[in-house]
This record gives structure tokens, sequence and C-alpha cells, in this order.
């Protein structure tokens, strides 16, 4: 036997699963060879000619020991930056068992509340802790970042302005607030015709007609904190409303926003536990009164009852609104920041209340501390109440930075304005250490006792800032401040969950894929979590590696010129997008054009996007097979051809089918003036065969937690990078303390210059170890396991969309329609899935009554044949009830999903056998997964909307209640 001493395991042959199996899969779908499978499924006009440049493709190995070295180059200084990014502790027991484990990370958004009841509850818990804290009303289930938090507070306030405020457009914004916040607010104002105002928060006049609504910093950018109460009160004396940006950890010391009657209170939960990661992700939050429950944005979980009135949790209200109301949505968020707001709820949790007080007391403490030793050096402190942060004036800036950064430090410099921020990471020795540094930096030395000073501390707040109301009273935030309890609950609540971990999900336009270990490793490094966003970028030598390398990837995957990888969701990059195009129109002196074409097919974050850019959405017709309408398209091109801005495409469409007139598609638009957008949704299918620069777009977005292996988190976090031609590199975003973007730069779309710059290494790793071949080979696996799963289905079911050789590309939309004539829905079926142990493909999207499919190329055809041995068995019980064997009312699918308890009761009046509804395949019984409530009762939920954990009388009265 001829021995191999060169051979490398390659990390394609544990990602592209199927792969062992290809000459099995081609004769079930009927194709000679992968390559002519491919052939029959993109055009061939617009295949790549030849193969992607990208770098060698690592072993696991030698990625994690490469991209250690490239790691390396950051420097992590201690960071006194502040500008609402803090470094803090995760607790391991968080860390491990949430952030890095794969059974929270790998879940899907939790449209399937069934098998999502663990993380549904830790996202009540996220509520309950920023409602308890902000002292509002109802909160969201987080959003993206602080800044784009501010962003939504001002389209609320914009959209719900009293009848005797319709015609003020002036949104008025503190000078005090944080930079980046003021500069997205620039960027999201304009284009819906708000007129920003940035100015002294102690000189508005609200008396003033025109304005609508004002934002707050509390604390403010430069430590200050203030009772903003008497103000907010002449505020609503004439109408205004007012929006507050603040800090969960000042709330746990300071007067909460909701009693001084503010209307939003917003901000960011990154210091309760969640690495800064140069800038993300973090979770922000969001909260408000019920008054503005129909205009929050992003997610809300709420309580309502299951199929026996036992409390349930699912998404509440507004679910997937923009796909609902599409142009007339008054947010485009689809991705938000689950995870991160989890580790936020079970950092809250772990610490409790008095933990959380005692953090920021310490925490304010030393920052007291630091003021009164920079008194004994002479040094003016600024404000006369603060809570973490000290800002004074320096003499000689440029000195004290030299010496702070040999000694290892970042402050914030503004002109001669120098800023201190302490965090609970911050010990005395810290203290003593900075004050050397600004002794030092004024040619003295710091000779007073620290520790004396320290006994003698005194609190010198006044009592109208602090706080004397109660919080995080509730039993969830005052149980598990041990590490084992906190394990089991956080084991208890996982347990409830469908993740990746259990099956696959086969959730078409969502590409629920393998999330490589080896991917995931680097997050957790202090090298790449550890850095402020705003830290010298001398200091950040390692992520402008990683920025650059990624940028290039990227731009040769799309065969674009110019990267932006600051959009921090796949919703955000397309806003970002469609501002780059509208500034390219306007500086060819071409602002009249605002008009956006968008087909039926498209997701409904394309038109709500539109919209918020200051577009105005024209509908394109779908033909019979789902492509565009060219004609159609033509004639409106035609129609507004003087303002038209650009098409919103999909490709391969939302209907699964790569259209063969894309290129034409594409022209059409170019002929009359337009750009083209392509929203990348679906770019998994591309790589390596086409581009979106070879069917003639001039920018598309990057869904990094699709395409390119960002886990889902339960909801988020996700990265929306654009790709654009060279015409447009000049505007790509711009931000106010780091340099990015172009010469004609747009204002920043995001709070970090690089969005959530931590979790790029994920899609960076992914890129490395699959190497030009194994990403092309992905590709083709992804549209051959969609083309098997169709074979083995499309006699059992319809199909609805295929291309003129039968194929499909990634994903395909099953039609349940049918089965209406026996009372079946496609709700049914989803439910029923989840006794075989899955989660349900994407539900009623983009066509009512169907199921879109999309099985990846990382899943095996072990785990594709029992998907599509379970939608057979489906079938066939549909069947029974075709042939009046079964209820149309009482049967299978009606009662899915089943729960343990129900099939364990003593007593049990169903017409079909307890082993049919728990184990209906054989494979069941290896591994069963339950779902732990049974149909979850939504709109009851709405008509009783509880957004926070319910008082503890009412929990008990429910446990009563269950156990009689």
């Amino acid at each position: 036997m001829k021995l191999n001493p060169s051979h490398q395991e390659k990390f394609e042959s544990r990602h592209n699963a199927s792969a062992p199996h290809l000459d099995e899969m081609l004769k079930t779908v009927g194709a000679p060879s992968l390559d002519e499978l491919i052939a029959q499924t993109i055009p061939d006009a617009i295949r790549l000619k030849k193969p992607l440049k990208l770098p060698k493709a690592q072993t696991e190995r030698e990625f994690l020991e490469s991209f250690k070295t490239i790691a390396k180059k950051n420097k992590v200084f201690k960071s006194y930056i502040g500008t609402g990014y803090y470094d803090t502790h995760t607790p391991t027991v968080i860390q491990r068992n949430v952030l890095e484990n794969p059974g929270w990370y790998t879940a899907y958004t939790p449209y399937q509340a069934e098998i999502a009841q663990g993380r549904l509850e830790m996202l009540l818990n996220f509520q309950t802790m920023v409602i308890d804290l902000t002292g509002m009303e109802i909160a969201n289930a987080s959003l993206l970042d602080e800044a784009t938090a501010a962003a939504e507070a001002m389209h609320l306030l914009y959209a719900a302005r009293p009848a005797t405020k319709q015609s003020a457009r002036q949104f008025f914004v503190s000078e005090l607030c944080h930079p980046q916040t003021i500069d997205v607010l620039r960027s999201r104002s304009e284009p819906i015709g708000v007129e920003l105002v940035v100015g002294d928060h102690r000189a508005i006049d609200f008396a003033n007609p025109n304005l609508f609504a004002i934002l707050l910093q509390y604390p403010a950018t430069d430590g200050s904190v203030e009772d903003h109460s008497d103000r907010i009160a002449a505020a609503h004396a004439h109408g205004v409303t007012v929006a507050m940006a603040t800090d969960l950890l000042a709330l746990a010391m300071l007067k909460p926003p909701g009693e001084m009657e503010a209307d939003v209170a917003l901000g960011s939960a990154q210091r309760f536990g969640v690495p800064m990661g140069y800038g993300g992700p973090h979770a922000a939050f969001f909260a408000t009164k019920e008054t503005y429950k129909r205009l929050i944005p992003g997610r809300i979980i709420g309580v309502s009852i299951d199929a026996d009135g036992k409390r349930a949790l699912r998404m509440a209200l507004q679910t997937r609104e923009q796909h609902i109301r599409r142009e007339k949505a008054t947010s485009n968020i689809c991705t938000a920041q689950a995870l991160l707001a989890i580790v936020s709820a079970a950092y809250a949790m772990y610490h409790g209340p008095k933990g959380l007080k005692a953090i920021a007391e310490r925490t304010h403490a030393l920052a007291r501390l630091l003021a009164e030793g920079l008194k004994t050096l002479g040094v003016n402190v600024r404000c006369a109440h603060f809570f973490d942060t000290v800002s004074f004036e320096e003499p000689n800036p440029e000195r004290l930075r030299r010496i702070a950064e040999k000694a290892e430090m970042n402050f914030r410099y503004d002109g001669h304005r120098v800023g201190i921020s302490l965090d609970e990471t911050t010990t005395m020795s810290d203290v003593k250490a900075i004050l050397d540094v600004v002794a030092t930096a004024r040619g003295t030395t710091f000779g007073a006792d620290l520790s004396a000073m320290a006994e003698s501390l005194e609190l010198n707040l006044p009592d109208s800032l602090l706080r004397s109301s109660k919080f995080l009273s509730h039993p969830v935030f005052n149980s598990y401040h041990s590490e084992h309890e906190m394990l089991r609950y956080l084991k208890r609540l996982e347990n409830k969950d469908v993740s990746l971990a259990h099956s696959m999900i086969s959730l078409g336009s969502c590409t629920m894929k393998l999330n490589a270990t080896t991917e995931m490793i680097p997050i957790s490094w202090r090298e790449l979590n550890g850095l402020h966003p705003f830290a010298p970028i001398e200091q950040a030598k390692g992520y402008q590696t990683i920025f650059k390398n990624l940028e290039k990837w990227l731009g040769e995957i799309t065969g674009f010129d110019a990267v932006s990888l600051q959009p921090n969701s796949g919703a955000q990059g397309e806003y970002a997008g469609l501002m780059v195009i509208r500034a390219y129109h306007r500086s060819r002196g071409e602002a009249r054009r605002n008009v956006a074409l968008i087909p039926q097919s498209a997701h409904g974050t394309n038109p709500a996007s539109a919209v918020m850019a200051g577009m105005q959405v024209v509908v394109v017709r779908c033909d019979e097979r789902g492509n565009v309408d060219v004609d159609d398209l033509k004639a409106k091109a035609e129609q507004h051809k003087d303002n038209l801005a650009c098409l919103m495409i999909t490709y391969p469409s939302t209907h699964g089918v790569f259209e063969e007139r894309i290129k034409e598609i594409c022209d059409v638009i170019h002929r009359y003036g337009g750009q083209v957008y392509m929203d990348g949704a679906n770019m998994n299918a591309q790589v390596g065969l086409t581009s979106p620069a070879a069917i003639g777009a001039d920018v598309c977005h990057l869904n990094l937690h699709k395409t390119f292996c960002i886990p889902h988190g339960g909801g988020g976090p996700g990265m929306g990078p654009i790709c654009v031609a060279k015409h447009l590199a000049p505007f790509l975003p711009s931000h106010p303390l780091v340099k990015t973007g172009g010469e004609q730069a747009i204002a920043a779309i995001s709070a970090a210059p690089y969005g959530s710059a931590s979790i790029l290494a994920i899609s960076y790793a992914y890129i490395a170890m699959m190497g030009a071949e194994g990403l092309t080979n992905a590709t083709k696996f992804a549209i051959l396991n969609a083309n098997y799963v169709k074979a083995r289905l499309e006699k059992e079911y319809k199909i609805l969309y295929a291309n003129e050789n039968g194929r499909c590309a990634h994903e395909m939309i099953v039609d349940l329609r049918p089965f209406k004539a026996v009372g079946v829905e496609a709700e049914d079926v989803a439910k029923r899935l989840m006794d075989y142990g899955f989660h349900a493909p994407t539900l009623s999207f983009p066509v009512a009554g169907t199921i879109m499919i999309e099985p990846t190329e990382s899943e095996s055809k072990a785990e594709l044949d029992r998907f599509c041995d379970a939608m057979l068995a489906i079938r066939e019980e549909i069947r029974e009830i075709e042939n009046g064997l079964t209820d149309r009312a009482n049967n299978v699918l009606k009662n899915a999903p089943h729960t343990a308890a129900m099939v364990c009761a003593d007593s049990w009046d169903k017409p079909y056998s307890r082993e049919k509804a728990a184990y209906p395949l054989p494979f069941t019984r290896e591994a069963k997964i339950w779902a732990t409530v049974r149909r979850i009762d939504g709109a009851y939920g709405d008509r009783n909307l509880v957004c926070a954990c319910e008082p503890i009388e009412l929990c008990a009265e429910t446990e009563k209640a269950e156990m009689a």
C-alpha cells in the first residue's frame, strides 16, 4: 500500500456534508453530474469564466495559528474612553453556557414559539430588566446599537406627532449626546424630511411650533448628570416629546427616565457582561410608554396561552411587521441582537439588584476618588455631578496622550477636553495609575494617600438625582446568584429550544448552515473582544489586517471594487446601499431621482428601507412563474425615467429561481439612469458561480449571518456589509471618530465604524478555511441539496416555482394551499414538523399558504432524508383526512405540537394513538425533541398584552391552577 505523508484534511469536507453521497443524490435528482446540474440551474450568460482568486484554503489548525498571529497585532490597553462603550466582566458561567454554546447561538429567530420557549423567556427577562431600570412601561427585545436606537426613537416620535404638531419637522439633539449617535441621526433624519438641530439643551425654545421632539443624553457624553424633570415637563406643556439615551448601570443609582416622565428611554446594554469587541455586537435597548406600543420598533416578546390555557411566550404585535406593512412600515428592522440581549439579561440575573447596585456604587466611588485626586493636582474637574466619567480641561493634551499610551491607557480627547470613564473592571490601583499619568503630564507627582481619601469619601449627588424606587424585584432576578443555580437555569431554558445542535433548520431565505467551532473560537479572544471601537488606530493593526483581507475577499466574491463593513444587519445594509445610491445621484445634480422599483417578491425590508432612504416605492409585478414581469418593469421604468433611482432585486429570486432575463432587467434600469441594488439574502447560491457584478448590479449587501456563517443567535447578531462598483465607492459611509468611507462619504450608518467588528472573524475564518474551491463547491452542494429535496417531495407536494429545466436554486417554495380544502393550513404542517423533531421552514413567505425550504450545503444526506421522510409522513397524515379516515378538526396536524405532559397525561381522548402523536417515525425515538407548550394563541396575547415578567402573585396563581 502506498503511503501519503503529505495528506492534509480539508475543512471543506467538514462543511459540505452531502459530498460523500454525491452520486446517489445525482441519481435521485436526475442529473449526470454536479456540473451539469449547475448548468441546468444557472443561466450560462452570467456564469463566471474564471475561478475566484482567494488564498489557498487553510486547515483548521493552520487558521487558528495564523489568525492568532494577526490578532496579537492588536494592543489591548486599559480603556477609559467611554462614549457608550465600557470594559466589563462576562461571568464565565454565562460565557461558557450562552455565548460559546451552540445550543444558544445556532438557534433561529423564535417565529415557531412552541420550540423556542427558553430564548423567549430570556428575552422577556431582558425586557423586564429594561422596563425596571428605565422606569418605563414597555420595552422591546433589543435593537442593533445605541445610535440606531436613537434614530428609531426619532422615527417613532415623528410618526406619533399629535394633531397640533403635524407640520412640525424639527428634532432637537443635545450637543452632549455621543458624537456617533448625532452622526447616525444625521444619516437617518434628512431622507424622511426631519430637520436635525444640534445645540445646548438648556436653551431649547419649546414654544417653537416646528419642534416635535428632543433627545437628551443621561449621563451626558461629558459625564455630567442632571435632573431633566422640569425640562421634560416644559416640553410636554408645548406638545414636544422627549427621548433619553441612558446607561443601565447608572440607573441602578440614578433617577430613571420614566420617573422624569420621558417618552422614550434607549441605550446600550453592552456593559452588562458583553465584551466591547471593537464595536460589537451589543444589544441596544428601547423602552417607551404603552401609548406607543403599536409603533415600537423591532421585536416584542409577550405572554400568551397555549391550547390548554397554559402560560406560553411568543413574539407580539409587530412580529415581522416590515414584511406585512412593507413600504408603510415604521421600521425596517429584521435581525436584532437576541444573543447579546440574553447575555445582558443573564448578567443582571446573576448579580441581582443588590449586585448591580453595588457595582454601580463602586464604579461611581472610584470616579469620585479620581476626581478628588485630580483636584489635589490642581485639575479643574468640569462637572459637579457625574456617575462614572470625569472630564477636565488639559493644557497639553498631546503630552498627556503620549504619557498615557506609554502606560497603556486610553483616555478620550476632544480638543483640550479630556474624559476618563471608569467601569466595573477598574480598581483602586488603576485610579492611582491614572493619577500618576496625569501628574507626570503636568510635571509633578501624585503624593496624596488614596486609601485615606477613599475612607472619607461621601456620596455628594443631590437627592433629586438618586433613585429611590426598587428595581428587578421579580424572583427571576433574585434566585440565580450561585453558579450552580445559574448553570441549571440556563440549561433548563436551553433544553426548551430547537437549534442546529438538534436538527436541520430548513428556513428558506435564512440559510441556517454550519457555524463551525473553529470559526467561533476567536470571538472569545481578548485580543479581539477587549478593544474599544475608538481606540487609536495604531493599536488595532490586527483588526486592520482582518478588515483589509475581508474587504478584498468579499470584493472578489461579488465582483465589486469597494466594501464597507459598517452596517451591522442585513436591513441596515439595504439602507446603507440605498443611501449610497442616493448620494451618487445627488453628486450628479439629479436629486430628483427618488423612485425605487421593487418586485412583488421582494423581502419586506426592501420597501421599508427604501422609504427610510426617502424614496418612493413602485411595485413591479411578477409573472406566473415567479419571475419579474419584464414588460411591467419596462413600462414602469419608462413611466418614471426622469425620477428613477434604483431597482431593488433579490437574486436568485425570493421564489428560489435564477431568473433568465436578469441581465436584461439590469440593462433596462441603467438605460433610464437608475442603479441596481441586489439584495444579498441569497448570495449563498452565487458564490464562485456567478456574482452581483456579473448580473449587472451596482451595489449589494451581504448577510454575513447567512452566506458567510455568522450564527443567527436566536434572532441576532448579524452583519450586512455593502459591496459597490467603482463609481459608488466615494460615497461609502464615514464615521465621526474613526476615518472610514470615501471622499464624498455619507454620514455614519452604525454607532461603530466597523459595525459588529468582532464577529467579522467568523466570516474571515470561513473564507480562509474554505478557499476558492471550497466556497464554490459549497454553492454547488447547496443547489444539489435543494434539488434533492425537491426531487423527493415533488410527487406528493406541488413545488411552486422552477426554471425551464425544472430546477430550483438553493431553495424552493412548497405550495400547501391545496390542502385548505380539507381544513389543513400551512401552520398545521409547521407545528406537526415539531413532533418529528424539526423546526418548520419559512412559513407563508413570500407566498401565503406555503413553506419555503432551504436545506443548505452543510446538511448531510442522512439529515435531508430524515426531513423528507417527515414531510412525506405528514403528507400521508393529510391523506388520511382527505380519505375521511381522520376527523378534519381533531387530528394529529390540528393538535400539533404534542407535549410530553399531554402524551403522558392519565387520560387520552384523541382519535389516534399516543405513539402516533409522539413517535410518528422510528428516528424520533432515538432523540426525541419535545415542544414544551402546545400551540400558542397569538391573538389572545395581543388582546391581553403583557411584555414583562408577570407579578409573582400571578405566577403563583397560574402554577396553582395548573396543578389543580
